[in-house]
């Protein structure tokens, strides 16, 4: 599982699978943000799957599914409610990490431009 740290309170990572928790959970992570809509791919586990292990090891789970290549600016304003709601640290995932780094990085600019308006 190759994790990449954006912030002390998020790190991304491609898809994860349900014997993947107890190794993010030992990391230190508090919660799980999936950003891959189910039935993408034949071989991801489904988001039940990851909700119910992530429960059983005391990590909230988010559901935020993001079509590949049309990541809004809503969903990126959807993702940052997510990420300051939830407890921290964060491992937000999809595919290979780039929707989940993509949302935080519309988050971050949505978050920038309110404060200078």
């Amino acid at each position: 599982m190759d994790l990449k740290q954006l912030t002390p309170e998020l790190s991304v990572a491609a898809q994860i699978s349900s014997d993947d928790l107890q190794k993010i959970a030992e990391a230190g992570f508090k919660s799980v943000i999936c950003n891959r809509p189910d039935n993408e791919g034949a071989d991801q586990t489904s988001f039940a799957s990851i909700a119910a292990e992530a429960k059983k090891l005391g990590l909230e789970a988010a559901y935020l599914p993001v079509i590949s290549g049309k990541v809004t600016n809503e969903e990126g304003v959807s993702f940052d409610q997510l990420v300051h709601s939830m407890p921290t640290p964060i491992l937000a995932y999809c595919r290979t990490g780039t929707r989940s780094a993509t949302l935080w990085t519309l988050a971050e600019q949505a978050r920038a431009v309110s404060k200078n308006a």
